[in-house]
């Protein structure tokens, strides 16, 4: 689920368009109040008079001098006078600055020399587009989220607990990475067998944190690796490059890692890819039907490692749900 160069050139031309159409409102505010407000125009006329002596009068001076001082000055009242002559006829004060839809870029996509955060939120929601991932999270939520499908009878020998007890630790866990993310960040490791809740707490999370501006990007592990495979003959920072909406967005989730087709090219890529979002706090989320030690014998010491370190592991158990589910179908 990458993105496209044609898509890519899409959002590019979204903001092209956001930009046209700033300036012709601004032309069209501009007439208006020319012909509605003739004197906001003469006090602009006297505006731009006055920056024009200013810039005559500061070629022979280099630190200033009364003359360019006055000039200031008078502009500055000039200023509030149009500011008060706009409020007084029932118009904002800024009627005739720009309009941006994202004032930290002005609509350009870059914030200096890094792309906005409203252009990697565009990418993140072109993506989440293509994978039907907002249709279902409005199904797969924490208010949708039901306990009682969780057995509360049997006890688990290893952590003393039932399903039910569990998976409510779990569900106030995932809760309260979404309450302190902005703070604490952090990183999940989901893990046990299929049918469980992974992906749907998954989803939970993701909901919440998309609805509170954040960029989350959403994709199954053949989705990443078929991804990280296209970048073979990529350097690094080629890969960072072209992978930037994976490796920037706020959260990653990586569903059922252990589905895909690994290579050992594709597993270093894994690395640079947790290492990369761990060294820069950006905080990811790995589901997977595998034990802890089917993780370490399929991906090595080095990720095992990096994963056991910095993410908090919540073992998920129990009776399948999904089957319960059919059930009731």
């Amino acid at each position: 689920m990458s993105l496209k160069n044609y898509q890519y050139n899409a959002i590019l031309r979204t903001y092209d368009d956001r930009r046209a159409a700033s300036r012709v409102m601004l032309e069209k505010r501009q007439a208006e109040i020319a012909q509605k407000l003739p004197a906001y125009m003469e006090l602009q006329a006297k505006i731009i008079e006055n920056s024009m002596q200013f810039a005559k009068a500061s070629l022979f001076a280099e630190n200033g001098s009364p003359d360019t001082a006055g000039l200031r000055q008078q502009n500055e009242a000039l200023s509030r006078q149009k500011e008060a002559l706009l409020t007084a006829n029932g118009y904002p004060a800024d009627y005739l600055s720009p309009v941006y839809l994202c004032k930290d870029c002005q609509d350009t996509g870059m914030n200096g020399e890094e792309r906005c955060h409203c252009f990697k939120q565009a990418v993140v929601d072109l993506l989440y587009a293509q994978s039907n991932i907002a249709s279902i999270i409005q199904e797969e939520n924490f208010g949708t989220f039901r306990f009682d499908y969780y057995n509360d009878n049997a006890v688990d020998p290893k952590t003393k607990l039932t399903p039910r007890q569990n998976i409510r630790h779990i569900y106030e866990t995932c809760q309260s990475f979404v309450r302190n993310f902005d703070k604490d960040g952090g990183n999940l490791l989901f893990y046990g067998n299929s049918g469980l809740g992974k992906t749907f707490l998954s989803h939970c999370i993701a909901k919440e944190l998309l609805g509170t501006a954040h960029t989350v990007l959403y994709l199954t592990a053949y989705e990443l690796f078929d991804i990280l495979g296209k970048a073979m003959y990529d350097n690094e920072q080629d890969f960072a490059a072209s992978a930037e909406h994976i490796l920037d967005c706020d959260l990653l989730i990586i569903d059922d890692l252990g589905t895909e087709l690994a290579t050992a090219f594709t597993m270093s890529r894994l690395n640079l890819c947790i290492n990369e979002r761990f060294i820069n706090h950006r905080s990811t989320i790995i589901s997977t039907n595998f034990g802890v030690q089917e993780l370490a014998d399929r991906y090595g010491e080095r990720n095992f490692s990096r994963i056991f370190s910095s993410y908090t592991p919540l073992r998920f158990f129990g009776d399948d749900i999904r089957l319960k589910k059919k059930m009731e179908s």
